[in-house]
């Protein structure tokens, strides 16, 4: 096995410098965007394991005085079993909580899965977001932002309601050929007592039969479709979400399909909902246009163009089994740079292989004026670990005297925040941080 910490690249913008850990350095070019872009290194640090199943970004939010978190997934899967694995676990401060015991973990009390054909919860959840509603001084109402994926045997076909799915042509999933592949929405549910227990309160925001890529086209082995693996924050009156778009844009036919079309369509994208409608968000998110946010929920909008990779520059579609796609956002409002801050995932292969994680910036505080929410920098390169696939990144707080006071979680973030990620080989998968990034501010802003 290759010595993986002496093969693990950082990008240091503090200084224009490759550094391959255990080696000299070595000069690496400049990008253009580093002159106008934030700079930032990342800090090698004490190692730490999560001690419960992480497979998501992580949701949190501060109660009172304490820090909970709300890892794992929830609810029926055919594919890999009925799952219980999503709880939660409390710190006085990030790191307590991120070091928890496996005994420390309790599952809150969960809306069942209905009845296939019935209407209510189906497929498997997990929770990527958390708002926390202002206007409770508790701090305890909640709202998750759900990933939530089905197959057509927990939501098939409907055709007096267009939904659901048709087991026709259906691509292969993750377990082999006989394994299907999973469709993803993004949902809501809602807590008054702090996340000990939740009420589903819909789908908000989802692509339907009709824009599905299915065989012989789909050969990823990652999803049929779809919207997921989602980021939200808040701005203003509105909720932003984040999200990876995985369906064709328009009607997806056998014959008409191009991976041209498709790849345009992809990846991440945003959409927003009113903070008003999260009591009855079914239905409500509105998604980005190329102009403004006003197409419905399940229709196709237009993707954050900057954080998409060109077809010259290895660029593909979804459904492609060479990949060539960022996704798996989180975002985050840092305090000190004046910005918005997205880590991304990038796919390079089948099933969701790929070694490395990817940095953007977007200084306009109003997500809502303009153009506002597009303007992401191009992503940069923040961390590869070749022979990994490295899935879910995000920024945490710590436990420093500023963080704990200003009750920062990872949606609101200062100078410098832990980098934990999930680090997966065939032999072991695991949800750790081994490093802490700092920023620093530039001179001039940046387009």
């Amino acid at each position: 096995m290759r010595n993986l910490i002496n093969r693990v690249r950082l990008i240091c913008t503090f200084t224009g410098w490759t550094i391959i850990l255990g080696t000299a350095c070595t000069r690496a070019p400049e990008a253009d965007s580093s002159k106008s872009t934030p700079r930032f290194k990342l800090i090698p640090a004490d190692t730490v394991y999560f001690n419960s199943f992480v497979d998501c970004n992580m949701a949190e939010a501060w109660v009172g005085d304490t820090f909970r978190i709300f890892p794992g997934k929830y609810g029926e899967d055919p594919l890999w079993g009925n799952a219980h694995d999503l709880k939660f676990a409390d710190g006085l401060n990030a790191d307590e909580a991120f070091s928890s015991r496996t005994n420390a973990f309790h599952e809150p009390s969960m809306p069942p899965n209905a009845p296939v054909g019935k209407p209510g919860l189906h497929g498997a959840v997990w929770f990527e977001t958390v708002y926390q509603d202002t206007s409770d001084r508790t701090g305890k109402t909640l709202f998750a932002i759900y990933h939530n994926e089905n197959y057509p045997s927990t939501l098939p076909w409907d055709a007096f309601t267009g939904s659901g799915y048709k087991d026709e042509k259906w691509p292969q999933g993750l377990k082999g050929p006989e394994s299907p592949a999973a469709v993803c929405r993004i949902g809501i549910m809602k807590s008054v007592d702090g996340g000990r227990s939740w009420e589903n309160k819909g789908i908000f925001i989802e692509d339907y039969q009709s824009r599905l890529i299915l065989k012989p086209h789909n050969t990823s082995n990652t999803f049929a479709g779809g919207v997921g693996d989602p980021s939200a924050v808040a701005c203003g009156d509105y909720l932003y979400l984040f999200f990876g778009e995985y369906s064709y844009p328009g009607m997806y036919e056998e014959g008409t399909w191009n991976d041209d079309k498709e790849w345009s369509g992809q990846c991440i994208s945003v959409a927003r909902i009113s903070l008003g409608e999260l009591n009855m968000p079914e239905g409500k998110a509105k998604r980005w246009d190329g102009k403004s946010f006003s197409v419905p929920y399940n229709q196709a909008g237009s993707p954050v163009a900057s954080l998409q990779i060109p077809r010259n520059e290895g660029g593909g579609p979804a459904s492609s089994p060479s990949g060539g796609f960022h996704w798996g956002p989180s975002v985050s409002w840092n305090t000190y740079l004046n910005s918005w801050v997205m880590l991304m995932g990038k796919v390079t292969g089948s099933s969701w292989a790929g070694s490395s994680i990817y940095i953007s910036f977007n200084p306009n505080k109003d997500l809502g004026k303009g153009s506002n929410s597009q303007e992401w920098s191009k992503p940069q390169l923040l961390l590869d670990k070749p022979g990994y696939f490295l899935w879910y990144p995000s920024l945490q707080p710590m436990n420093t005297p500023g963080d704990i006071a200003n009750k920062r979680t990872c949606l609101k973030l200062d100078q410098r925040a832990r980098l934990f990620v999930k680090n997966i080989k065939p032999e072991r998968s695991e949800y750790m941080s081994e490093y802490i990034i700092e920023f620093e501010q530039q001179q001039q802003a940046f387009k």
